[in-house]
């Protein structure tokens, strides 16, 4: 696939936010939209939108920042400010923040009153490239990553590149591990624009079209299997191993960023690329080295595999007894449902202690 794909949801990518997100509030009695943000962006990122025609009559609830507050008792603070404050089936639910908060805000719209509409507007690179697009809606439970949920479109989604001026280098650099998962499943040379891109001297403007092209591949995946049941799956890449390590690093004192998890999963993923799909370990070598330069080191221990390998199990994409895992065969293919039994698994994971060494 070497062709960006066009969108076919209502993803809007501008530098003109109070507009857009003005035309959509004109459409909804002034008494019926409210916002839902977290308490950075609540700080550093509502004064971006303030001043959007029909913003100063939004009701709005702040929840805490950080991944420790993607729980059902923040979902339940935002049902309980939507029926307090009145709203119905014709309302609308602005999610302002970051994947945390879009998944939260967006679960709880997709369930109160058996749903009402809601758009999201995502202020970091991860939101902006992944959680906010493709309808995946809910929050951790049980020390599971996501494990409830409902998969609902908002009926919009707008992207300001202007809000990554808010946000840190580690969480840009988070965000960066999707655009390079888009990049592996769909196209090399749109890996080849990430590769390229300077991250440490970022134009905003460059950026800006990268993260349209990088949307625009896993929209893509997301019209043509809405539900996740085919190829949709391509976007799990990393995924599998990496919530394993995000999940078993949430009980340490050193949690780990989404995407930073996602590249180690990557990376651990390419090795079984390579067992089960002829992957050149060549590339699988080189891509490995690239990610730890980008993304540092993470230590792991071998007495840690049986926990990891448990918390695989657990994944939502397992049919059977095996986990699966999508693969890819050469970059911009990939290959879904490639069931690996542990033994295999914990090959793959000796390759990401050797590779970290």
């Amino acid at each position: 696939m070497n062709n960006t794909p066009t969108y076919h949801a209502s993803i809007i990518v501008t530098n003109e936010i109070e507009v857009e997100l003005g035309k959509i509030l004109s459409r909804y009695p002034k008494d019926k939209i409210f916002l839902v943000t977290e308490s950075n962006c609540d700080i550093f990122c509502c004064n971006m939108i303030d001043q959007t025609p029909g913003f100063e009559n939004l009701k709005k609830v702040v929840i805490p920042a950080g991944e420790e507050n993607k729980k059902l008792s923040s979902v339940e603070k935002i049902w309980l400010f939507l029926s307090q404050n009145g709203a119905d089936r014709k309302s609308l639910v602005v999610n302002l923040g970051g994947g945390m908060l879009t998944d939260l805000g967006s679960f709880a719209a997709s369930t109160i009153k058996r749903g009402m509409d809601f758009v999201n507007i995502p202020t970091t690179l991860l939101s902006q490239v992944d959680a906010s697009v493709g309808g995946k809606t809910g929050f951790n439970f049980n020390g599971l990553k996501n494990e409830i949920g409902v998969i609902n479109q908002p009926i919009s989604v707008l992207i300001d590149t202007r809000f990554l001026q808010t946000i840190d280098t580690p969480n840009i650099i988070s965000g960066y591990a999707e655009m390079i998962k888009h990049g592996l499943i769909y196209s090399k040379e749109h890996l080849e624009e990430i590769r390229n891109f300077d991250l440490k001297n970022r134009d905003l403007n460059i950026l800006g079209g990268i993260i349209a092209r990088s949307v625009a591949i896993k929209d893509s995946f997301v019209f043509r299997d809405p539900n996740e049941n085919n190829i949709r799956k391509a976007l799990n890449f990393g995924h599998t191993i990496g919530h394993a390590f995000e999940s078993l690093a949430m009980e340490s004192p050193n949690p780990l960023l989404h995407g930073y998890a996602v590249a180690y999963g990557m990376i651990a993923e390419l090795y079984l690329s390579y067992k089960m799909c002829d992957l050149p370990m060549a590339t699988v070598t080189e891509l490995s080295d690239w990610l730890i330069d980008l993304y540092g080191k993470y230590v792991i221990q071998q007495e840690s595999y049986v926990a990891l390998y448990s918390l695989m199990t657990h994944d939502k994409k397992n049919e059977g007894t095996r986990v699966n895992f999508t693969l890819i065969p050469y970059i911009g293919e990939v290959a879904i449902n490639q069931n690996c039994d542990k033994n295999l698994v914990f090959e793959a994971l000796d390759y990401f202690i050797k590779i970290n060494c």
